[in-house]
């Protein structure tokens, strides 16, 4: 097959050919956008529960193929076999819950005075375009569709060019029931990405990069539509004097390891007391064991490849860089002959003049910056344009919470990781988010706000 015609889906484990899908012509873009627009007001007409009913006909379909599809994401992106099956079965098993939600956050609202009563509505935009990433390719698209669509939006979905068959999948399980035109897949990279954000869509929902998130920025802002944002991270994580060195360790272990470091709430710095710093190295080597890298459809691997070569370089150039302005390389750092494996890697001694201190790694490495008490580690973990999420391990949970109240990150974590209970939304701050996701903040993004008033 032409590549130049199709997008190919490549093993990272071996290399070999997982599957291909058409590319989809930048000339066909704009017919897309105007057949999105034909569908749109037919689709806004059924009305929120209308919408709803013909959506979560999807959860079943997910849940039944989820061991199938989930083979499928493991093949296409290498993330260990169990994580990938319950990624696409959450999304269905959860579906029903999440469209009472969404519903409940767009209900009109009724405000009134002795003089005036108003109705408050969340209508559609219109058109949305979804561009989503490759390192949660069927959650990802599901936290951006469902709300787009519930809110009575037609929706051009992108998912990355990294894996365009888990993407294709979503878009084929979700609209098996969807009216002609209300959801359509773009299968590209840049080109394409860039058609759909300068083409006539009203709203652009993005997750990915902060470089790629400010070009659409700056393109979106030539007739302002209306943008979402979730960026990457640079998350930190503080381990304080009189934390459960043990707890930190493992936790630092999964959430630097876990996805091969390829979440964006991955724990990429670790500040830690220099009091307690040997002890917590020691415990972290040990946890790192457990996440020695192999394919992901054997028995009891945590963790897969790398998504491609190119990003298993791009984290090696950060190892590298550390390791030559004096950190040390405590375990890993080792990557294979053969597939994009990389061995889960633990620095000491590292600071911010590093690469692997100031840039987003996305890679399964530890960087451990000692610090002399809990200002320094504020100081250096706010010392960032990022500000996704940030964990703090403390006994002393009073200590704690005024310690991640000085963070600035969206979203912190207390001796857990940041993922707040139901109905919170996830967050990022300064340049890792531009909006919100879930929760009733989030879903109303999706929406114009219109205010109708009357004289009682």
């Amino acid at each position: 097959m032409n590549s130049t015609h199709h997008l190919h889906s490549y093993n990272p484990v071996n290399g070999q050919l997982v599957g291909s899908v058409p590319r989809t012509p930048l000339d066909q873009i704009p017919s897309m956008i105007a057949r999105a627009q034909a569908a749109a007001p037919e689709w806004a007409a059924l009305g929120l529960e209308g919408r709803k009913a013909v959506l979560q006909t999807a959860a079943d379909r997910m849940i039944k193929a989820c061991n199938e599809l989930g083979l499928q994401l493991t093949h296409e992106m290498g993330k260990p076999l169990p994580e990938a099956v319950a990624e696409i079965r959450g999304c269905g098993a959860g579906m029903v819950r999440e469209l009472d939600e969404i519903c409940a956050a767009l209900r009109p609202e009724i405000f009134a005075d002795e003089r005036t009563h108003s109705s408050l509505h969340y209508d559609p935009y219109g058109v949305c375009a979804v561009i989503t990433p490759w390192n949660f390719p069927f959650a990802m698209p599901h936290w951006l569709l469902l709300p787009a669509l519930v809110a009575g939006n037609t929706v051009l979905f992108k998912p990355s060019e990294e894996t365009p068959l888990t993407g294709q999948a979503y878009a084929d399980v979700l609209g098996a029931d969807l009216p002609d035109g209300v959801l359509q897949i773009v299968h590209g990279a840049d080109e394409q990405g860039k058609a759909l954000v300068n083409g006539a869509v009203d709203l652009v929902a993005f997750t990915g990069s902060r470089e790629v998130g400010k070009t659409i920025l700056k393109s979106a802002s030539q007739d302002l539509k209306r943008v979402i944002l979730e960026l990457g991270g640079k998350d930190p994580l503080l381990v304080l004097d009189d934390a459960n060195i043990a707890k930190a360790a493992r936790f630092a272990a999964g959430n630097s390891f876990r996805n091969a470091g390829q979440v964006c709430v991955s724990t990429e710095r670790i500040y830690v007391h220099d009091a307690i710093a040997d002890s917590f190295i020691a415990s972290l080597v040990e946890a790192a064991e457990a996440f020695q890298p192999g394919d992901g459809t054997n028995p009891g691997i945590r963790m897969g490849p790398m998504i491609n070569q190119r990003q298993r370089h791009h984290v090696l150039t950060h190892i590298d860089d550390a390791v030559q302005l004096g950190a040390q390389l405590v375990a890993g750092g080792v990557a294979s002959e053969d597939g994009a494996f990389l061995s889960p890697t633990v620095l000491d001694g590292v600071d911010h003049s590093m690469l692997i201190a100031r840039e987003e790694t996305f890679g399964p490495v530890a960087a451990i910056i000692r610090v002399h008490d809990e200002d320094e580690a504020i100081r250096l973990a706010n010392d960032s344009q990022f500000g996704l999420g940030a964990i703090v391990f403390s006994e002393d949970t009073e200590r704690a919470e005024k310690v991640a109240r000085q963070l600035k990150a969206g979203m912190v974590g207390i001796n857990r990781s940041v993922g707040g209970a139901p109905g919170t939304p996830w967050v990022g701050a300064r340049q890792s988010g531009y909006g919100y996701h879930k929760s009733t903040f989030g879903h109303r993004q999706f929406t114009q706000v219109r205010v109708l008033s009357r004289r009682v």
